[in-house]
């Protein structure tokens, strides 16, 4: 049995308090002010309001661990402490936001509080911290499989004292959202070093400076996440100074590797919430509907297919916390394989679970009436994000082939 620490319980009770008293009922005033809005990626009102209300209630910052506890109000959570609470933040999908724990931000708050310049931090993470502006990870590029980080081509390089950029990027989630000042954008400085991992360097680029083009946004299976987006981006000629560098040249897949290995684990949490919560819907939906006679919850199939959701958010749930466990105690770089495990796992599971309550619903599971719908997206997103199942599957199984191989 798992036990979490008097800090993670004290702030689960009272993030629990705060959604069932300000989110879950503000659900429809969120989709009617998104479809009314005059921009698809404008700020939302109701997000100014509530992010006030839970900064107010110290529910802020709760993605920070301990080891950075400078830089928010709290003592930090640990992975296993933080868990519970992204999980309760993504039975709503826009409300991490609400916290100041929503991708890609978290992400690119940990990249500057870890390898960020005293400069860059007061340029850039103060703001982000304090949830006046938003920010994109800019590496995933259309023209190669950028499931492999080294296969990226937009080109870096030097000209006295300014970095160029040249090069496209896609599915940069959070480009079109007005609030979005920064990217941090991955590239090739050093192509010709015979060391791949080498070659790659991680720059802050303004979204407004020239030559950086909106191209358009992008949609997962029809939805285009508004107001925050996915978009093509091109970079022509795009100059920053040389202090935008992060932590320095060729360093690039180094600050990968410790950006992206907490980020896929909050996905998993938040999607474990996602699937909770269609879950508890779908038994409400079974004992609410006749067919032939009975209600669905006395149907066989209803019942194995309910009892198939319970027991695969249990074990997605329990592999989740054992791989934060893991982290907290020999850090994301010595937990790859658990961070494999969870990362290829944890989302196709919930996207069978969310996909058995969708059919529960019937037609409806289909619609914006539900949840489940746009849920489902996420999941099967997830499973391309921060890098598709395969690869994960192939790294976690050299890794387990070479630990029995060699005991």
């Amino acid at each position: 049995m798992y036990n979490f620490s008097a800090q993670s319980v004290a702030y689960q009770e009272q993030l629990q308090a705060f959604m069932d008293e300000h989110i879950y009922p503000n659900e429809q005033r969120y989709a009617e002010e998104l479809h009314a809005s005059s921009s698809r990626f404008a700020a939302l009102p109701l997000m100014d309001e509530l992010k006030a209300k839970a900064r107010s209630a110290g529910l802020w910052n709760l993605f920070i661990s301990p080891h950075e506890a400078q830089f928010c109000d709290h003592d930090g959570f640990s992975n296993f402490d933080y868990a519970p609470l992204a999980e309760m933040m993504g039975r709503v999908l826009w409300s991490a936001e609400v916290f100041n724990c929503n991708a890609p931000d978290t992400g690119n708050m940990e990249v500057l509080m870890r390898y960020g310049s005293p400069a860059q931090q007061e340029r850039w993470l103060q703001p982000l911290l304090a949830g006046d502006i938003r920010s994109s990870y800019a590496m995933t590029e259309p023209q190669v499989a950028s499931s492999d980080a080294t296969n990226v081509e937009l080109r870096i390089e030097q000209d006295g004292d300014h970095w160029v950029l040249n090069g496209r990027k896609w599915f940069i989630t959070s480009a079109m959202y007005e609030r979005t000042k920064i990217f941090i954008v991955m590239g090739k400085s050093d192509p010709d070093n015979p060391n791949r991992h080498l070659q790659q360097s991680q720059i802050l680029v303004p979204r407004d400076t020239p030559g950086v083009t909106l191209v358009r946004p992008l949609t997962t299976l029809g939805y285009d996440d508004a107001p925050l987006g996915h978009a093509e981006v091109l970079f022509e000629n795009v100059r920053v100074p040389a202090e935008n560098m992060l932590l320095g040249p060729g360093r690039g897949f180094e600050i990968a590797q410790g950006r992206l290995g907490p980020g896929r684990i909050h996905h998993c949490m938040r999607l474990i919430g996602a699937a909770q919560r269609s879950l508890e819907l779908a038994c409400a939906r079974a004992e609410s509907r006749t067919t032939f006679g009975r209600k669905l919850s006395q149907h066989q199939s209803v019942r194995e297919d309910l009892s198939r959701c319970f027991s695969e958010i249990e074990m997605g749930r329990l592999l989740l916390l054992k791989t934060c466990s893991k982290m907290d105690e020999l850090t994301p770089q010595g937990s790859l394989d658990y961070i494999a495990a969870a990362k290829s796992t944890v989302p196709l599971l919930m996207q069978n679970v969310i996909d058995r309550c969708m059919q529960i619903h019937g037609a409806g599971g289909l619609t914006e009436d539900y949840c489940m719908a746009e849920a489902f997206n996420y999941a099967r997103w997830c499973r391309q994000a921060d890098g598709p199942d395969q690869v994960h599957q192939m790294a976690l199984g050299k890794m387990v082939i070479k630990r029995y191989v060699d005991a």
